[in-house]
């Protein structure tokens, strides 16, 4: 009886809890819309602004992380939670202030966390990296363009995973019985140089990988392919959105809302060490058939029924 009484009090919540919130300021209106969706998330989990939550935010730039963190753990909150390149300088400075990060890359890479499965530090979260997404883009890349042979793979070579990426990526293409065209950028400098490989190795498709730069330049790469005639498929909707011809990755909104599961584990006495960093539960296919049309892609009836989104 003592046992579970103590296994009680063990997850009874803070009356009220504090948690801490560090984002990088964005000329992204999206970035706004993150916060709002982990706010979802935890209202969804009982916590409510007003009532038992107290969410502190601030704002800034990577080189303040670890000062707005200072500020937070002085605030005694009882988590922080950051995501992109802001959840590393946070990281640093967290200190027993347990952390829940989301970032785009592979967390053990960056060195984040020990492994994926036991972090074995103070913090742990989310990576919408996905390793077997990789094979599943370009199966739908073959199934929209049945005709198509040789694949760009555009990837950031500083993104945390990014060995491991091209590994995966060539190994699939080899199942596939496609032909792989390895085209590194580290900066934006990097991209028209890209474009020009891409273009000059007479690429059938291009896929890309998925993190901030990458990001930065969907508009320019949807204008790439749309000048090229060439189809692009990406991880997240984003690069739909502004023109290019299909995604498959995690949902943005469903992925910071997942955040709130980690938090609301941690508040109820989990330890963030032993909670294993995952890819969010929502993947979603999203096609964007304007492009389609403009491509002169006949896109099967097959994957249009599976699109979790299409945009007209």
């Amino acid at each position: 009886m003592h046992g579970l009484r103590q296994e009680a009090l063990a997850q009874t919540p803070p009356k009220v809890a504090r948690v801490g919130w560090i984002s990088e300021h964005s000329a992204n209106p999206a970035v706004g819309d993150h916060l709002a969706w982990l706010r979802a998330g935890l209202r969804e989990r009982g916590w409510v602004e007003g009532r038992n939550l107290l969410l502190e935010a601030r704002w800034g730039e990577r080189d303040n992380a670890q000062q707005l963190t200072a500020e937070l753990v002085r605030a005694k909150v009882d988590v922080l939670v950051s995501h992109g390149r802001m959840a590393f300088g946070v990281a640093a400075a967290s200190g027993a202030v347990p952390l829940v990060f989301l970032i785009a890359g592979d967390p053990v890479d960056a060195k984040l966390v020990a492994s994926l499965a036991r972090p074995d530090a103070n913090r742990t979260g989310v990576t919408l990296l996905g390793y077997e997404l990789i094979a599943k883009r370009l199966e739908f890349l073959k199934e929209a363009v049945p005709g198509v042979q040789h694949v760009a793979f555009l990837i950031n070579k500083r993104h945390p995973g990014a060995q491991t990426e091209l590994q995966e990526a060539r190994a699939a293409a080899a199942r596939l019985g496609l032909t792989l065209q390895h085209v590194p950028v580290a900066t934006l400098a990097d991209m028209e140089g890209a474009y020009e490989a891409i273009t000059r190795e007479r690429a059938d498709a291009v896929m890309t990988s998925i993190d901030s730069l990458m990001t930065s330049q969907a508009r320019n790469i949807a204008e790439f392919s749309s000048r090229r005639r060439v189809p692009v498929i990406s991880g997240w909707a984003e690069f739909a959105l502004v023109g290019n011809l299909m995604t498959y990755g995690p949902s943005f909104k469903g992925s910071y809302a997942y955040l709130a599961t980690y938090v609301d584990k941690i508040l109820r006495g989990a330890k963030a060490a032993d909670l294993p960093v995952e890819l969010p539960p929502k993947l979603e296919l999203v096609i964007n058939l304007k492009t389609a049309k403009a491509l002169g892609i006949n896109l099967p009836a097959t994957l249009r029924a599976r699109a979790d989104e299409l945009i007209d």
